[in-house]
């Protein structure tokens, strides 16, 4: 609400809003509707989406506007749908849009397709969600001719551009004013439709304009409501209403209804006394009407000055809802309902107040008396269980399928009984006890000899909520033979709300017990909220394993392609390919390896490279299809960091062994020296994969006899190492 008028729309780009009136209103008499709409201040050309003034199905229980943008929140929008349940939708359309074709809307103005028409009063019919909303009707509202208007009528939808104010004076230009009538019509289905517009395009001269006169020949639902929405797209505008007028088209065929006056009427002191006046007591002369609301006077003349002022007509006010006497407080509730409250100390007094019924077409009966006397009130009673020794305080827990007898118990002798639940009386329950079997919120009035109801404590019965037993999957427990607990795998324990039984084995198991199930197997798992008996109807399936016969793990190793695995049968050197072979547990599903210098593996046998000398603690963890695992524990020692191997003699002039090569490993850099009998050097060489030496001295092969070698190198652990020896030329 802005100053005094309702605002749909911001002057922005984008904006939708939509209002409806939550109060039915039936169909049978027709409908008037009158208001003020201001569609000011936006972009020079005025082309803001618009307005749409809608109806729909009162019954509609989940209600959503219809698409916006050109659709102006009443017809579906391509994969949006229509307002829900709708009948009519009147849109003023600025941008052109709501009579066309496009975005996926049904029909438009004759041979548009989806052009736009800006500047028109369009009609839509009935719809709900992507079907329906068919165009009716639709007129020019700024053009000429056979679907607009005559030149000195034709008007603009919005009443001005950028900078203009809200018109709200009739005599100045841009003042607009709407008048909707839907007269039902006659020995027909639907109505005879009127849309006429106030408009003012010249000062002082506002002007009424004929926009549709015809028929809309749909069958409306029983009851209807009202509302209004608006959009402006890509363009602004602010769109708001004022002035909301509502009512009945056929007035004249609606009778007033007629009250009865209630004589000694029983109340009771100190305490609320519920009433119902029935459309059955009264007389109700309209069509599908009914009681709308009561409203209470002192006097007979203060419904008489009520009535006359016409502001007060049709209308159930507030101030006419509570009516507060010397003795009490009467106060009006839904249709017919009313309740007294007569004031402590006002025992035999009685109290004349004066009604009338306004219905539901606003029309209101002339006012007719009620007599109440007032009677002293009976103490309270009490609800008790049978079976059940404990006072019952506030709630009782019942198990579907079962049922308690509840029983009336107070101080005095009473003539009848009334038991209600969750506030309505329970139609033929009159005796001090009841079987129930359904939860809700009970009470009992038990009535005395002067009719005065003692009512007693409400009891809530309540069934038991169950919880949703969901488990992460197989309870399993690794340890040989030890128990599981069950509740280790439930994803929602709630000890303290809930008790819990396990059932299955031969077992059945409790809260604490099933912290310990000691057998495996297919379990089922019931739970029920505690202070109740009955545990849920659907049980959840836990499947339990414990491990009866331990994994066993051992596992080999030798360097690759040999039979090394220790110093006695060669030394493992610190580049040595070592094979690992696992010789686990059949029942083995994975495989992790820790090899001790920070490299691991999951290959089942793996091929590792330790790089480095030093003595390597290898575990080989297996674990089973059920996740549980055993380990194994070996002592891998590398000892070797380089090796040196020279052969004892060659043969230059042979095929094969034609120089003297050693083989070098572990090493990083060598010098080869190669010596006769008396110290001097024959050859020498740096090279670690060179070709050795050919057994010639400058070209010249030397003869047949021993000779010297001395090897100086550095191991790729950076030591110094010196190694000789003598080696036969053979020729």
């Amino acid at each position: 609400m802005v100053d005094g008028v309702l605002r749909l729309t911001n002057n922005q780009t984008e904006q939708r809003g939509y209002v409806y009136i939550d109060v039915p209103f039936p169909s049978v008499y027709g409908i008037k509707v009158e208001f003020e709409y201001f569609s000011y201040g936006g972009d020079i050309e005025n082309r803001a989406d618009g307005l749409a003034v809608f109806l729909f199905d009162a019954a509609t229980q989940n209600f959503a506007p219809g698409g916006f943008g050109g659709s102006l929140g009443y017809a579906q929008r391509n994969n949006e749908p229509g307002l829900t349940n709708a009948y009519m939708g009147i849109g003023f359309d600025e941008f052109g849009n709501f009579g066309n074709t496009a975005e996926g809307k049904n029909g438009g103005f004759p041979g548009v397709g989806e052009a736009l028409v800006p500047n028109t009063v369009v009609v839509r019919g009935p719809g709900n969600g992507l079907s329906g909303y068919p165009f009716i009707i639709g007129r020019r509202t700024l053009d000429a001719g056979n679907l607009g208007l005559s030149p000195e009528r034709t008007f603009e939808i919005s009443s001005g551009g950028t900078g203009t104010q809200r018109v709200t004076d009739p005599n100045e230009v841009g003042y607009r004013k709407v008048f909707i009538d839907l007269q039902p019509v006659e020995q027909g289905v639907g109505y005879q439709f009127k849309v006429d517009m106030m408009v003012t395009t010249e000062p002082n001269n506002p002007r009424m304009v004929s926009i549709f006169d015809r028929d809309y020949a749909f069958q409306p639902p029983k009851e209807l409501k009202i509302g209004f929405s608006a959009s402006t797209g890509g363009f602004t505008n602010f769109h708001e209403i004022r002035n909301l007028v509502v009512e009945v088209s056929a007035d004249d065929d609606l009778v007033d209804p007629q009250g009865v006056d209630f004589e000694d009427v029983a109340s009771c002191e100190g305490q609320e006394n519920q009433y119902f006046i029935t459309d059955e007591e009264v007389v109700l002369p309209n069509q599908d009407s009914q009681i709308r609301c009561l409203q209470f006077f002192e006097k007979l003349e203060d419904i008489q000055e009520n009535s006359s002022d016409v502001c007060n007509q049709g209308k159930c006010l507030e101030e006419n809802q509570v009516l507060v006497l010397p003795q009490g407080t009467i106060r009006a509730g839904e249709e017919g309902a009313y309740t007294f409250f007569p004031n402590p100390g006002t025992r035999d007094q009685q109290v004349e107040v004066f009604y009338t019924i306004t219905d539901n077409y606003g029309k209101a009966s002339s006012g007719n008396k009620i007599t109440l006397n007032i009677q002293e009130s009976p103490a309270p009673v009490r609800i008790l269980a049978e079976g059940v020794e404990s006072p019952i305080e506030e709630s009782f827990n019942l198990c579907p399928g079962e049922s308690v007898v509840f029983v009336s118990e107070g101080d005095e002798a009473y003539q009848r009984y009334e038991w209600y639940k969750d506030g309505a009386l329970l139609e033929g329950e009159t005796a001090a006890n009841l079987e129930v079997f359904e939860p809700g919120l009970y009470e009992i009035w038990a009535y005395n000899r002067k009719n005065c109801p003692a009512k007693s404590n409400q009891i809530q019965v309540l069934f038991p909520e169950y919880p949703s037993l969901q488990m992460s999957g197989t309870v399993i427990g690794c340890e040989i033979n030890e128990s599981v607990n069950v509740f280790d795998f439930l994803l929602n324990y709630e000890p303290d709300e809930y008790d819990y039984r396990l059932t299955g084995n031969g077992l059945e198991l409790f809260n604490e017990e099933i912290e310990q199930v000691p057998l495996g197997g297919i379990y089922e798992l019931t739970a029920k909220p505690k202070g109740f008996e009955c545990y849920n109807s659907q049980s959840t399936e836990v499947e339990v394993f414990i491990q009866l016969i331990p994994l066993t793990v051992d596992f080999d190793f030798v360097v690759e392609g040999t039979d090394i695995r220790d110093d006695e049968s060669g030394g493992i050197f610190a580049d040595d390919p070592i094979a690992f072979t696992e010789l686990a547990d059949e029942r083995a599903m994975e495989w992790s390896w820790d090899f001790g210098d920070g490299s691991t593996s999951t290959e089942q046998n793996p091929i590792h490279v330790f790089g480095k000398k030093g003595e390597f603690q290898v575990v080989l963890t297996i674990t089973d299809q059920y996740g549980c695992q055993e380990s194994f524990q070996k002592t891998v020692l590398i000892t070797k960091s380089y090796r040196i191997m020279s052969p004892t003699g060659f043969t230059p002039n042979a095929d094969e062994n034609k120089t003297f090569t050693p083989k070098y490993k572990g090493l990083v850099a060598v010098d080869l020296m190669i010596f006769n009998s008396w110290g001097e050097l024959l050859f020498r060489s740096d090279e670690l994969q060179g070709p050795g030496w050919d057994g010639t001295l400058e070209g010249k092969l030397l003869d047949a006899g021993l000779y010297i070698f001395r090897i100086n190198a550095e191991t790729v652990e950076g030591e110094s190492i010196t190694e000789t020896g003598k080696f036969r030329l053979i020729r």
